[in-house]
């Protein structure tokens, strides 16, 4: 399964915020200190990092997409790197009405926040910057976007709930364009009531529904940026805040591909394989202190707590043998699925293939080697047999 977890990114050089994309994936982007490095969407794949179950089972897993490294499983996941956004972005000002159409499209936005407050809102380099003023004008300007979207068709949805329809169902085929699914609407709709006065306060609430936000608070490594990120948590304690040093994860992943240490993103500590210089091992040794104080660099946090606390999503493992945990080729735990927390055996076959849900029979607890009901609620962490019908 692919995820999109868009980087909504104010207009910041690419520094800060492609560093960061380029620190989770595998991508060679363009970094410099200049606005709007970016113009088109760079599109990589990250990965989602779980415990495997091979260790558990006891077998040796041979996943056909992603990889599993000493039981450490990583889940491909699709990621966006866009264009910065100004204020007046949605009116078109600077690349926004290219930003907002990219953005439409994604389940997440990780909004990458130079922590160390020395460029402003227009990109321009200075001291002393407070983050928190990129936050809020990046909620605004996808809220004004959003609620320009609802003033724009709202005599629409007002003819159309006269004539008997319901308004979830007019909002939601209205807003499709948008990637806003049904149970966003509805959700929406619990929290506020829109009406042509109200449609700001009902457009907040469907963009929190729809485009969850994760601030990322990166160049962490900078002296400036602790009492920012104080300032954030202050400002905004109930978001998701990560704090994060993107050129420290591309260091360590650097340095790992070299075989000077032994590293895995996410990790919050490393050990030395090589013979560093003197030089090398004092970055080594700032690095290591970074990693511990902050729980790791943070990029492969951001992206574990955007799928599995923000989107709850749990992890699936489809076989075909469930005495060898492995499909019909021999591979073992081939795929690991990524859905919705609630999802039941029936979900995963159409994320399998629509063909495979058609026919569903029943599925297999690989575990449990029992038979499960199509509306059983899977767990996070289940391996299941699929059982249909082959024409």
């Amino acid at each position: 399964m692919h995820l999109i977890v868009e980087i909504g990114v104010v207009g910041k050089p690419n520094v800060g915020k492609s560093s960061f994309f380029k620190a989770a994936t595998t991508i060679d982007v363009a970094i410099a200190n200049y606005p709007f490095t970016t113009i088109k969407p760079n599109i990589g794949m990250s990965a989602a990092r779980i415990k495997c179950p091979c260790r558990e089972l006891k077998v040796k897993c041979s996943p056909k997409r992603g990889s599993c490294f000493n039981g450490e499983r990583f889940i491909p996941v699709e990621l966006m790197d866009v264009a910065g956004l100004v204020p007046g972005a949605h009116e078109g000002r600077g690349l926004g009405n290219a930003f907002l159409d990219d953005l439409r499209r994604a389940e997440c936005l990780l909004h990458i926040v130079d922590s160390s407050g020395t460029t402003d809102a227009e990109g321009k380099f200075t001291s002393g910057y407070d983050p928190c003023l990129d936050v809020l004008f990046l909620e605004e300007e996808i809220d004004m976007w959003f609620a320009g979207v609802l003033e724009k068709n709202w005599k629409t949805v007002a003819r159309r709930v006269k004539a008997s329809e319901k308004l979830e169902d007019v909002l939601t085929e209205m807003l499709a364009g948008l990637c806003i699914k049904r149970e966003h609407i509805a959700l929406a709709l619990e929290k506020e009531s829109p009406a042509i006065g109200n449609l700001l306060k009902f457009a907040k609430t469907v963009r929190a529904a729809s485009k969850p936000i994760i601030i990322v608070a990166n160049k962490m490594d900078m002296p400036e940026s602790r009492a920012n990120l104080k300032k954030l948590r202050d400002r905004f304690p109930d978001k998701k805040i990560i704090p994060s040093s993107a050129n420290i994860e591309i260091a360590l992943r650097q340095a790992a591909k070299g075989g000077m240490i032994d590293y895995l993103p996410g990790d919050a500590s490393f050990n030395i394989l090589g013979n560093p210089s003197q030089k090398q091992k004092e970055a080594l040794d700032i690095m290591l202190s970074f990693l511990k104080e902050c729980n790791g660099a943070g990029v492969q946090q951001a992206i574990n707590t955007a799928l599995f606390e923000v989107l709850d999503r749990i992890i699936v493992y489809p076989v075909e043998n469930d005495v060898k945990f492995s499909d019909g080729a021999g591979n073992v735990l081939p795929d690991a699925f990524l859905l919705k927390r609630g999802s039941n055996p029936r979900d995963m076959a159409a994320a399998i293939h629509s063909d495979i849900a058609e026919n569903f029979v029943c599925a297999v607890d690989a575990r449990k080697k029992m038979k499960i009901a199509a509306e059983s609620v899977l767990n996070d962490g289940d391996i299941i047999k699929i059982m249909f019908k082959t024409r």
